[in-house]
């Protein structure tokens, strides 16, 4: 039993999720600032209120909390643009390169000296003019 666990917990995928975790927990705080200390600035500047914060819908006697959604979106929209362009995009070009193109297939066919309609490899005749024709071997 604690062998399959060992097992479990040393698998590559399990120790790539520990490391990204701990990566997008440091890369919260690199966004937390960027939003608290340059957009939410500049937003206080064009806006006048320091972030969406204020934005309250008032329902009976409920307070609907809009403006904290919308931090929330904006931070996500942040992370998540950050995140496929410092990331994803980069990896997928590597990959991209690094990936060999498949090679292509062997023929099966070949034209007919005769009639240039196209015959099997193995064939001695063409089925289209009945002219003999050597035979090939197909390629194994």
């Amino acid at each position: 039993m604690l062998k399959g666990f060992r097992d479990f917990i040393m698998r590559g995928n399990v120790i790539d999720l520990a490391v990204a975790v701990i990566l997008g927990t440091a890369f919260n705080s690199i966004v937390s600032k960027l939003v608290s200390d340059i957009i939410n600035p500049l937003l206080a500047a064009t806006v006048g209120k320091p972030d969406f914060s204020y934005i309250v819908l008032h329902i009976n006697h409920g307070a609907v909390q809009v403006g904290d959604f919308l931090n929330a979106v904006i931070s996500f929209l942040l992370i998540a643009g950050a995140v496929y362009f410092a990331i994803v995009a980069p990896m997928n070009a590597i990959m991209k390169r690094l990936k060999k193109p498949a090679p292509p297939p062997a023929p099966t066919t070949r034209p007919c000296p005769e009639c240039l309609s196209e015959i099997p490899l193995a064939a001695t005749r063409c089925a289209h003019c009945a002219q003999p024709v050597p035979a090939v071997a197909p390629a194994a």
